[in-house]
């Protein structure tokens, strides 16, 4: 029997990130039109753009910055935009501002030519909360964006509160080494016709340059990167971890990032219950891919939403 390569079903996963949000998208007129014709124009994300080292950085900013909630950064994965994160942004712009960012490359921040790099991107990131006017923003990151979220947490460590690092590692080894080997040998051919080629065609500045992306994030994931222990662990802000049981992510690089950000403590463990927030939160979702955390929205939304708003676990009940 013939061996399958891996590589059409790697291409296949990628491209359902893009269904889902394609159709999660598609349904958001209808949606908001049942609610009533004024809502749209009211609730429509404020767009904008920062200019950085030769690229137009894209935003979309989801509710009132000058509410007295802390916003949040949203980052997507490699490949996506920020439309894609859209199931994921409507439950958490709820409770809070979102500003949600097209990574260097991605969606309407396309077109650029030179390479990506975790510091690269977490100093756009940083620009566009200059942009804004944000002192200081929570932040969620997916994939990419979680290493991206990791990145900013050091750069910029007087601009960001909160982590929320979802399905994504603090050094190049922190993955499976199959999947990188995956991801070296795309090819633009693979994603020719899916809806991540098309979605890139739509959003792009320059439509063209879809192979110079591919190129791009390639060269990223076969880069080595990470920050050293003590710098993770000097980040000031809460941590939360995030990972499928099956993820791309090895369980042991998720749990050694939730002890270096303060997770793992005894005293906690040993007293059996919580009274205050934790430093630190893990959680492992079962049954869980790194693309079906995607379809994970509401069990992410209920354990990120508490962690956001600092509450302690609630007691127990007998």
């Amino acid at each position: 029997m013939t061996r399958r390569s891996p590589l059409p079903r790697l291409a296949s996963a990628f491209a359902l990130i893009a269904v889902a949000a394609t159709i999660a998208a598609a349904a958001q007129p209808a949606a908001a039109q049942t609610a009533g014709a004024s809502q749209p124009a009211a609730n429509a994300p404020q767009a904008g753009h920062a200019d950085v080292a030769g690229a137009a950085i894209h935003y979309q900013v989801h509710g009132d910055l000058k509410s007295d909630k802390t916003p949040l950064v949203v980052l997507h994965g490699a490949f996506m935009s920020a439309d894609a994160m859209k199931p994921l942004i409507d439950p958490l712009a709820a409770t809070r501002p979102v500003i949600a960012v097209d990574a260097r490359g991605h969606g309407r921040s396309g077109g650029v030519d030179g390479p990506l790099s975790y510091d690269r991107m977490a100093d756009d990131t940083a620009a566009v909360l200059d942009k804004l006017g944000v002192a200081k923003a929570d932040v969620l990151g997916y994939s990419m964006g979680g290493s991206t979220a990791v990145a900013l947490a050091v750069k910029h460590p007087d601009k960001i509160g909160k982590q929320v690092i979802l399905s994504a590692t603090s050094r190049l080894d922190g993955w499976y080494p199959e999947v990188l080997v995956g991801i070296s040998k795309l090819t633009p051919e693979i994603f020719a016709g899916s809806p991540i080629d098309t979605e890139y065609r739509r959003l792009s500045p320059a439509p063209e340059k879809f192979p110079v992306l591919v190129a791009n994030i390639k060269s990223l994931d076969a880069t080595p990167f990470g920050w050293s222990d003590a710098a993770v662990r000097a980040i000031p802000g809460r941590t939360m971890v995030i990972i499928g049981d099956a993820d791309g992510v090895t369980l042991d690089h998720a749990i050694a990032l939730f002890k270096l950000r303060g997770g793992g403590d005894v005293a906690a463990a040993t007293q059996g219950f919580l009274t205050a927030a934790p430093k630190a939160r893990l959680a492992i979702l079962p049954a869980t891919s790194h693309i079906g955390i995607m379809g994970e929205v509401p069990a992410i939304v209920a354990m990120v939403t508490p962690f956001l708003d600092d509450k302690a676990p609630p007691p127990p009940s007998f």
